[in-house]
């Protein structure tokens, strides 16, 4: 009888040891966003944030809205998937503000390995910017020039960076990763990602009616407190916006000397994977999340 009582005596310890110690882990665990952690998904503000307005969501044939550009009429604007969608082919999508879809375009004679980005020009003329490198090894980088009143006519520019002599560089060395771009002046214009040291977006620009191929030129940096997932430029030329998780960088321009904004970081804590951007007006811009949220933010 004592042994059986000493036995269940002992199990009950090990037990609760064990309870404690799954606690533990659990609340140590909470909150965590770097290794070892995941961070849950939000799709929306958990608090409000001055000047940030949820206004709609992504249709569910977007497969993660990764880029934002002006439509032909007011209040719709083109978007893009980083992939193609389920069953289809490489698209754009034209949708309200609200995230009603209006249609759906399938691009003829391009490639989708990673769109991260669309940017435009005064003729309407979309840039779709294959340039996702997470891995800062491809070679294989492209522009597609899209007009989409005529969808006939499409244009590539394949590309390589001047500085690249590795793939992949060293994992500090790791900027090669373009999620970001606009169009200003006939050139268009490339941000990167710092996957090395989360601190410095490199420029760099291209001919956007040059040779099918070029080596884009390196024309400046810009030093942030995060990751560049975006780009726009304000219709009259004089405010640039950088999109980062969660954040967003503000700053004045002039001439399109982006290297020397002086941006000023605002967070957006809780409104997810931001990632596509453009402005409605001088004063306003639309912003897009990979888990489909629609944001109007006054600047």
């Amino acid at each position: 009888m004592n042994r059986l009582l000493a036995g269940l005596l002992s199990m009950a310890l090990l037990g609760s040891t064990g309870c404690s110690e799954a606690q533990n882990e659990q609340a140590e665990g909470k909150g965590k966003k770097g290794k070892g952690g995941k961070k849950k998904d939000k799709t929306e503000a958990l608090s409000p944030i001055a000047g940030l307005t949820k206004v709609g969501t992504m249709p569910s044939e977007v497969p993660e809205s990764s880029g934002l550009a002006r439509g032909p009429e007011a209040g719709t604007y083109y978007t893009h998937g980083d992939t193609r969608s389920p069953g289809g082919g490489p698209s754009i999508y034209l949708v309200r503000e609200n995230g009603q879809l209006v249609r759906r375009i399938e691009l003829q004679g391009v490639q989708q390995q990673d769109w991260e980005s669309v940017s435009q020009d005064t003729q309407g003329r979309l840039y779709l910017a294959d340039t996702g490198n997470n891995g800062n090894d491809r070679q294989d980088l492209a522009i597609y020039r899209v007009d989409p009143k005529n969808l006939g006519q499409v244009s590539k520019i394949q590309f390589a960076y001047p500085d690249q002599k590795e793939f992949p560089p060293a994992k500090e060395e790791r900027n090669f990763d373009v999620e970001a771009s606009l169009w200003h002046n006939g050139r268009i214009y490339l941000f990167t990602r710092d996957r090395g040291n989360d601190r410095t977006s490199k420029i760099y620009s291209l001919d956007a009616n040059g040779p099918a191929r070029q080596t884009a030129q390196r024309v400046a940096e810009l030093t942030l407190p995060g990751q560049v997932t975006d780009a726009a430029l304000s219709p009259d030329g004089s405010r640039l916006v950088l999109l980062g998780r969660e954040q967003i960088f503000v700053g004045a321009v002039n001439g399109g000397n982006f290297g020397a904004v002086k941006m000023k970081a605002v967070e957006l804590n809780g409104a997810g994977q931001t990632e596509g951007v453009v402005f409605i007006d001088n004063n306003t811009v639309l912003i897009s999340s990979e888990q489909g949220a629609l944001y109007r933010y006054q600047l």
